[in-house]
């Protein structure tokens, strides 16, 4: 019996969405339950799984189609049987006899790729790569990102300096030849258009929101480290023995945020039309990167949780992020935001608001700098903080005492402790 395949049910904040990835062919056998495509909306990316064993009979939205919510994007026979996709692949493949005794690569491949994670398995189709050529370092004989990126990177350095030319699929990027200039550049030179993922235009529209419709002022400052590296050294793998999870820099300045927050009540206030709302919960967004772009996953309550728990949900959302597994729920809400682009390298910079929350706090690079002390020219390792606020709400006054809180906080830990 044919059975359609749908889109998910879309929440009422996503109106489309688009296919990215079908990691099944027509055709072929699928297990109920198994991963068929992936579709990405403006915030996170849906996976469709099969809801019966059977053959994948037809695609009804290729990669890069836009669909609706719950329109039919494939057809699905469930009353076929793996022995009839192997006979039907068979068929396909039959050719006259043949001494070949060789084991069928491609059929291993199939079945290496389907223990591939999904961003393992698009970036190896974007390179046209097979798993098989590919060295695992991962669990378990597992292929990981950094396994493909190495591969990627040797054979560019093998091959002859000469410009490349991937094919893409036509719906999706257009090559544009630009003519060979007189000033001695040689080969044929390429340009690619390539046209915005649904998230990477949701990330745009958000931050031009924010430029446009917020008073937006940066305060900075800079907080020595010192105190908090050497309690970290001290307990780190006591911590991580105990609590099976590392002790970051992060869970320091989540809880200093949230001891700051209780403070200042209108930075982690938010603006509705002519209204303030006030919030008695303190729910922390973690920027995340990934390969999709910078994501913003919420830490809910985050007062009523300690060093491991605050630690312990960073990774997963790290984790979840990587794969693309975030969903809408972990996306939704916050009052209030974290960003450390120190782990980049970053020294300084202006972090951007999160619309509707009012402010967003920006760690950077740690840095050993000269500071006087007593009287007294020493070494510590400092870092730059700089606080991003919505002037409608937030006044100068408040928003660079609530930063120095914060300093204070880092700089005596214990305060942490005694809840001063």
């Amino acid at each position: 019996m044919a059975i359609e395949i749908k889109a998910p049910q879309f929440p009422e904040s996503v109106a489309e969405g688009t296919v990215a990835t079908w990691h099944k062919k027509v055709g072929e056998f699928v297990e109920r339950d198994e991963l068929l495509v992936d579709i990405e909306t403006d915030k996170v990316v849906l996976e469709v799984a099969a809801p019966s064993a059977g053959i994948l009979k037809s695609i009804e939205k290729p990669e890069g189609s836009t669909v609706l919510s719950q329109e039919c994007i494939a057809i699905l026979d469930d009353a076929a049987n793996k022995s009839q996709a192997a006979a039907q692949s068979s068929a396909q493949t039959s050719a006259p006899a043949s001494t070949n005794t060789q084991p069928n690569k491609s059929a291993e491949s199939s079945e290496t790729n389907d223990a591939l994670s999904p961003a393992v398995r698009k970036l190896m189709a974007e390179h046209n790569l097979n798993a098989n050529d590919i060295s695992a370092s991962g669990k378990g004989g597992r292929l990981t990102k950094e396994d493909v990126h190495h591969f990627i990177a040797q054979r560019a350095s093998s091959m002859p300096a000469k410009p490349v030319v991937t094919e893409l699929p036509k719906s999706n990027v257009t090559l544009t030849p630009t003519a060979t200039p007189s000033t001695g550049i040689g080969g044929n030179r390429t340009e690619k258009r390539v046209p915005m993922t649904r998230f990477r235009a949701r990330v745009a529209e958000r931050l031009m929101d924010a430029k446009n419709n917020t008073a937006m002022l940066t305060t900075f400052n800079e907080v020595n480290m010192q105190p908090v590296m050497t309690l970290r050294n001290s307990y780190k793998e006591a911590f991580e023995k105990t609590h099976s999870v590392r002790l970051g820099f992060m869970s320091f300045f989540i809880r200093a945020v949230v001891e700051a927050l209780k403070k200042f009540p209108a930075v982690n206030a938010s603006i509705d039309g002519q209204d303030i709302v006030y919030h008695s919960f303190y729910d922390i967004g973690v920027a995340v990167s990934s390969d999709r772009g910078l994501s913003v996953p919420i830490i809910r309550d985050a007062d009523r949780k300690g060093f491991a728990e605050l630690e312990s949900e960073i990774m997963q959302f790290g984790e979840k992020a990587r794969n693309g597994k975030l969903t809408l729920e972990d996306l939704t809400g916050g009052t209030f935001s974290v960003s450390n682009g120190g782990i980049f390298g970053s020294l300084l910079s202006t972090p951007i608001l999160n619309p509707p929350q009012t402010a967003i706090l920006g760690m950077h690079t740690i840095q050993e700098r000269p500071v006087v002390e007593n009287k007294q020219i020493v070494i510590r390792p400092m870092m730059y903080l700089a606080l991003s606020y919505d002037h409608r709400l937030i006044d100068g006054k408040d928003a660079v005492q609530f930063l120095v809180a914060i300093k204070q906080t880092i700089e005596d830990p214990a305060r942490l402790l005694l809840n001063l």
